[in-house]
């Protein structure tokens, strides 16, 4: 076996030595790191990772049992992995989908201006629930889809605003009780169960609606914003850890640089001096 790696290897090397050129050849190796490291960055993380992770064992296998003469392995692998680029294509369809979305959504200012919009109608519905003393269950769908990890739920696909939030974490509303799940900008579905976060060191007082928001945070890269009904206090969970007892300002100020929408030198007062007063205000009417 080590005679025949040592072979394929030389081989190898022979092969790089004749052909290798080393301007351009230095710009296409740099060209396919950048889109690799890219590529890397964009699924990292999510359940992509994992599925990728799966593909180059099954790869690798298939080159190791090539270089064994393994007949019957080498058979099997060459014909699953003939249709490489289909399955490539199945596996990650909704991935390839949302990278080429993220792609664009940096060419174009309307996909900002809704995120920036969707985020303040959830920072000014929350602030209305937390000063009545509403509870409140908010994910944010992100690059890795929740669906399956949300149960029951009603379907809703309707446009995002501050009081349709405000009017489905009402006590008499038949939804309140679920998470709100938004996606690209609308209220996808409301009245969801959420997975519960089973770790052991998850802080003793912290109630149902946190353990959910910790527990879909782990498992995808959703945020989730939570208002709890004891203490009024909102927070903002993300990848399994809390932010707590944040006020307007600072749950806008966190969900943007959550969402990459502003620089960490952009970061917005403490204290909005003006026009927080007048949100407040609105909220409660």
């Amino acid at each position: 076996m080590t005679w025949l790696v040592y072979s394929w290897l030389l081989d190898r090397w022979e092969t790089f030595a004749e052909n290798f050129q080393p301007l351009r050849d230095s710009l296409d190796i740099l060209v396919v790191a950048w889109c690799v490291y890219w590529l890397l960055m964009r699924i990292k993380g999510t359940r992509a990772a994992q599925m990728a992770l799966g593909l180059l064992i099954l790869v690798l296998a298939w080159r190791l049992s090539d270089l064994l003469e393994l007949a019957t392995v080498s058979f099997l692998l060459d014909n699953f992995l003939s249709s490489g680029l289909l399955i490539l294509i199945v596996i990650f369809q909704a991935d390839v989908r949302r990278a080429l979305t993220r792609v664009g959504r940096g060419l174009f200012a309307p996909a900002r201006m809704q995120e920036a919009h969707t985020i303040e109608e959830i920072v000014r519905a929350c602030q209305a629930l937390a000063q009545r003393r509403v509870g409140a269950l908010v994910a944010i769908e992100r690059d890795v889809q929740i669906d399956e990890f949300v149960e029951q739920g009603t379907a809703l696909d309707a446009e995002l605003s501050r009081d349709l939030l405000i009017s489905l974490f009402l006590p008499y509303s038949p939804l309140h009780d679920g998470a709100v799940v938004v996606r690209r900008g609308r209220v996808s579905s409301a009245g969801c169960i959420l997975p519960l976060a089973m770790r052991g060191n998850v802080p003793v007082n912290v109630g149902t609606r946190h353990r959910a928001a910790i527990g879909i945070t782990e498992e995808t890269d959703a945020l989730v914003v939570v208002v709890s009904e004891e203490t009024g206090k909102i927070s903002l969970v993300a990848g399994g850890e809390v932010r707590e007892d944040l006020d307007g300002p600072h749950l806008r100020q966190a969900l943007l640089e959550a969402t990459g929408g502003v620089r960490v030198s952009e970061k917005a007062p403490a204290s909005d001096g003006v026009t927080e007063p007048a949100r407040a205000g609105t909220a409660e009417t």
